[in-house]
């Protein structure tokens, strides 16, 4: 199988930088659409995408699309594309998914027919009447949006957000996806200084330190495509001699969290040796009440508690308002704060210079970025 049409969905708000880290990847017909990005290439573009891509939630074959108004369309239309070109006679072949403001609504339903167009087609194609599904597996992901049907096999297994460094997290993680997209637009360097006042688990400090040194998300975990057949496994061992390849060694950057936990500290530590970056992060027990931000060039990142999830609302525009205190103005500090306070800046004391509205899972929230020098 020498082109795969592939899938990878991303949080909202990150289209574009995911689409863009594909294009330099060498991928072809990369289009960035809601909530996820389309791109096509060979195995090894499949498997590079696997272990390279920082922004996406996992890598999908797109199995074919189309629309579909009732159970009869969706079964005629799931039969009629080539399974077996990637399932076997004994492989298993778990079906799930999901639908938003379109005709087929009932999932189960939805799940129940799209299976049965599968085995009918395999039946054919195979000449026999009973799968045993016990050898590889091929998740079978659904989506159905406004009518519209796509059909895909999950590459990755886990999501890609799930590096392998993070095995505990504090009470309110933010995803590695989201923390990466938040580094790639604060622009993380080789030389970079990285303060987190709020560091929790560590994950935007080792998200941070692995783009300083070009070190690949997935390098440390396994992935479901790794059991296709299709998928040689010397493309494997190459891509990830590619991605090792890499790997900066002798690197400027310094990232420090600062955290009122202590068992935060001890988990951003944790987690920084986890992930191979343990030579770049130091962690401390702080209160924001006594951050001094340094005088020299440096980039500060902070998920600071919020409302919604850790604190009261009250308690929360308390630390932003504690927070602009204690933040620069200028003179080489840039400042990149995520919150789903609407009214941050009214708390914080500044204006940001740009803002973003990502999504924290399903929180709505906004990245404040303060540059601007002077």
């Amino acid at each position: 199988m020498s082109k795969f049409d592939l899938i990878a969905p991303c949080l909202f708000g990150i289209e574009g930088i995911a689409a863009d880290e594909f294009r330099r990847m060498g991928f072809e017909d990369v289009v960035a659409e809601n909530g996820r990005v389309k791109l096509s290439g060979d195995e090894n573009m499949l498997v590079r995408a696997n272990i390279n891509s920082r922004f996406a939630e996992r890598i999908l074959i797109n199995v074919g699309e189309f629309e579909a108004l009732s159970f009869t369309e969706l079964f005629d239309n799931v039969k009629s594309l080539p399974w077996e070109n990637y399932i076997g006679k004994k492989d298993a072949f778990p079906v799930n998914g999901w639908s938003i403001n379109s005709q087929l609504t009932s999932i189960p339903d939805c799940q129940s027919i799209i299976k049965k167009a599968i085995v009918e087609r395999l039946k054919s194609k195979y000449s026999i009447s009973w799968f045993e599904e016990t050898e590889t597996e091929y998740k079978i992901r659904f989506s159905i949006h406004k009518n519209l049907v796509t059909m895909m096999i999950d590459t990755s297994g886990e999501g890609l957000h799930k590096r392998g460094y993070r095995r505990n997290s504090n009470a309110a993680p933010l995803k590695e996806t989201l923390a990466a997209a938040i580094c790639d637009m604060a622009r993380i360097f080789p030389d970079t200084v990285c303060i987190d006042p709020f560091c929790g688990s560590g994950t935007l400090l080792i998200e941070a330190a692995m783009i300083a040194k070009k070190m690949a998300p997935g390098l440390r975990r396994n992935f479901a495509s790794e059991r296709f057949p299709f998928v040689n496994n010397n493309v494997w061992r190459d891509e990830r001699g590619l991605a090792q390849s890499k790997i900066l060694t002798d690197i400027d950057f310094t990232a420090t969290g600062f955290d009122i936990d202590p068992e935060a500290v001890e988990l951003t530590l944790k987690n920084a040796r986890f992930a191979g970056v343990d030579k770049y992060v130091k962690a401390s027990v702080a209160d924001i009440k006594d951050f001094v931000a340094p005088k020299e060039r440096c980039l500060i990142l902070a998920n600071p508690p919020y409302g919604e999830r850790l604190l009261d609302i009250k308690e929360a525009e308390n630390l932003y308002k504690i927070m602009g205190e204690r933040f620069l103005n200028g003179d080489g500090q840039k400042y990149f704060m995520i919150s789903p306070h609407d009214e941050f800046e009214k708390f914080f004391g500044r204006n940001a210079d740009k803002r973003r509205k990502l999504y924290n899972g399903m929180i709505k929230c906004q990245l404040f970025m303060y540059f601007k020098q002077g």
